[in-house]
């Protein structure tokens, strides 16, 4: 499932934002992006994040703004110098002119740049884990949010697919009738031939068995009321539902194969459509 969550940690010397994005997968697939002050840190928040999110492309970040003009990266003044008065000694036994830019070139050198690795003391990284788990909270809730509108959308499919199913039950009459007459037609232009009788009921036994969708229709409501129940009773129920959503559009395509009739062709082709808009949410479901 979508969510978003951000928050901001003061402390004396600099600001810490966290930030949580989680985007739909099937699994769940973590990306981190983690300053090395906290590296040590990283399994830390990598298992909190499994244990709370469970699934989704989750997107983790740590942002750090310092306030004050000490900063874990300095310039190294001393290497700077050893290598200005080495390009300059160059230059003057080579005979070539020195840089019209002497910073660009500088600074690109190793070593020019410094970083100091800081240790984290555990005041610190209290108020920066707190910050962390308020960021999950926050994602949890959009998430929260996002479901009851997911369930909302899901009760109003499944109720128009029931409802359509109760459509067909007004064509069913007239399409055993339909039937009935295309037999008995067939049955005129074969009168006074010789066939084997045992064999031609054993025929037409099976032909009605094969246009019978009761079985079928039984099958999907069942389906319609187990998915419903699954949402309202169970928790992260995504994987279920879609399976629940595979098995109603298996019962649909059969009752589409044996309707034989154009008005409950239709009425199926309008399930599917249903059950399209269910199948391309599912997988915002935990």
């Amino acid at each position: 499932m979508t969510g978003f969550g951000k928050v901001t940690a003061e402390l004396p010397s600099k600001k810490v934002t966290v930030e949580i994005k989680a985007l739909n997968s099937k699994q769940l697939d973590l990306s981190t992006r983690i300053p090395s002050v906290y590296r040590e840190k990283e399994m830390e928040i990598r298992t909190q994040l499994l244990q709370t999110l469970e699934r989704g492309k989750i997107e983790f970040s740590i942002f750090v703004e310092y306030l004050g003009k000490d900063t874990p990266t300095q310039i190294n003044s001393g290497a700077i110098e050893s290598y200005y008065q080495q390009i300059k000694d160059i230059s003057a036994n080579l005979n070539i002119a020195v840089p019209s830019d002497w910073f660009q070139i500088l600074l690109r050198l190793p070593d020019a740049i410094r970083t100091e690795a800081a240790e984290v003391n555990e005041e610190e990284w209290h108020i920066i884990s707190e910050a962390i788990s308020r960021a999950i909270e926050q994602l949890i809730e959009f998430r929260i949010q996002e479901g009851k509108m997911l369930g909302k959308l899901f009760e109003n499919k499944i109720s128009n697919i029931a409802a359509l199913l109760m459509e067909i039950e007004k064509y069913e009459g007239e399409r055993i009738e339909k039937i009935k007459t295309r037999i008995m037609d067939n049955l005129e232009k074969v009168a006074g031939m010789d066939y084997d009788k045992n064999r031609f009921e054993q025929e037409m036994i099976y032909y009605i068995e094969k246009l019978d969708i009761n079985e079928e229709k039984n099958r999907l409501d069942n389906h319609l009321k187990y998915f419903i129940s699954t949402m309202k009773n169970e928790s992260s129920t995504g994987k279920k539902l879609g399976f629940i959503v595979q098995e109603i559009g298996r019962e649909v395509n059969t009752l589409g194969s044996k309707s034989n009739q154009v008005e409950m062709q239709q009425i199926v082709v309008r399930m599917k459509d249903e059950l399209e808009q269910i199948k391309e949410q599912i997988l915002n479901v935990l």
